[in-house]
């Protein structure tokens, strides 16, 4: 009897040992900020992946570049140096035009309409990030994007030769069609530009100016909704294949949750973050009507040449986005 009792306590222990070491731990490198609401919702969507696997799967999250600066976190995670990871998609225009949809200026400048968009553009999205060793997980929208500044502008007059923060394409196409000089700026880098007088001015949402406490550096932000550039979190496909079916499903799964529930959160910050640059001194304003109609001039210019650039890809993306 002692024997049996000592052989199942010995099964018991081989069992445990063996769920232990079948457990998988994937390092999540994020470009935000751990308080930023992106990086907020990755840590909800990695407890969901841990509970729908029971453990057997736990994604540790790193945000603000602590793992890999935002520009090589794509990279990362397409050779395999991290399994998991997020990223700014329009960041990579430059590799292939449709990275760029969601940041074509003034085309989709509301949460409605950006979700009609991306809609349009979601399957042809899975199709260029497969070819490129990645499996798309989910994508968050973020707020709308403001000009940010230490000077009024009223004009686009008002923006020569302004030094302007860029971070993907459309912002430097921006800044070449304004006469801005733009620099390449990561978010983590953000405030100590600011600081140090490396920029002046940049177009991104309330949130990154409240991540980057931009009152310190900048007094105005103009309510321009340029567009709504998403936040794509996607897993290389070697370490997705690698996974049982099961744990896959969990992560698409998790993904779709953790999809519409960020966009839903971002919808509902909008105007608090609006308020907490206004709350610490910044003057919050809507673009006048000479602004807003010589930018919306500007986003017709480069709707016409992303459609160029991107093909009868683009072509029909757009046309499905319009027909919607």
């Amino acid at each position: 009897m002692k024997k049996i009792t000592a052989l199942l306590a010995a099964c018991a222990a081989v069992s445990v040992t063996a769920a232990v070491a079948s457990a998988e731990t994937w390092d999540m490198p994020l470009a935000y900020p751990a308080t930023n609401f992106h990086s907020e919702n990755a840590v909800e969507f990695a407890a969901c992946v841990a509970e729908g696997t029971d453990g057997a799967l736990e994604i540790v999250t790193h945000p603000n570049g602590s793992l890999f600066s935002g520009s090589d976190i794509k990279r990362a995670v397409q050779t395999g140096q991290a399994p998991i990871g997020e990223r700014l998609i329009s960041a990579h225009a430059n590799e292939n035009p449709l990275f760029g949809i969601d940041s074509v200026p003034f085309l989709a400048t509301s949460f409605e309409a950006s979700e009609k968009l991306w809609a349009a553009a979601e399957e042809k999205m899975k199709e260029v990030l497969e070819a490129q060793n990645l499996v798309y997980i989910y994508a968050v929208a973020w707020p709308p994007q403001g000009l940010y500044g230490k000077q009024e502008f009223n004009g686009i007059e008002d923006l020569q030769g302004v030094k302007f923060r860029a971070y993907n394409a459309a912002t430097a196409r921006i800044a070449e069609l304004a006469g801005m000089a733009p620099v390449q700026i990561e978010a983590a880098e953000l405030s100590q530009a600011l600081a140090t007088g490396v920029v002046d001015s940049f177009i991104s949402s309330g949130s990154t100016g409240v991540d980057s406490k931009v009152w310190e550096s900048l007094t105005h932000f103009y309510d321009v909704q340029a567009w709504l550039p998403r936040n794509i979190v996607f897993v290389n496909k070697s370490a997705f294949e690698g996974l049982d079916e099961a744990t896959q499903q969990v992560l698409l799964d998790c993904g779709a949750t953790a999809g519409a529930e960020g966009t839903r959160i971002a919808e509902e910050l909008t105007a608090g973050y609006l308020e907490e640059l206004r709350a610490n001194g910044m003057t919050v304003a809507e673009p006048s009507d000479q602004l807003r109609e010589e930018l919306n001039g500007l986003g017709e210019t480069m709707t016409e040449e992303w459609i160029a650039a991107a093909g009868d890809d683009g072509a029909a993306i757009i046309e499905a986005y319009r027909a919607q």
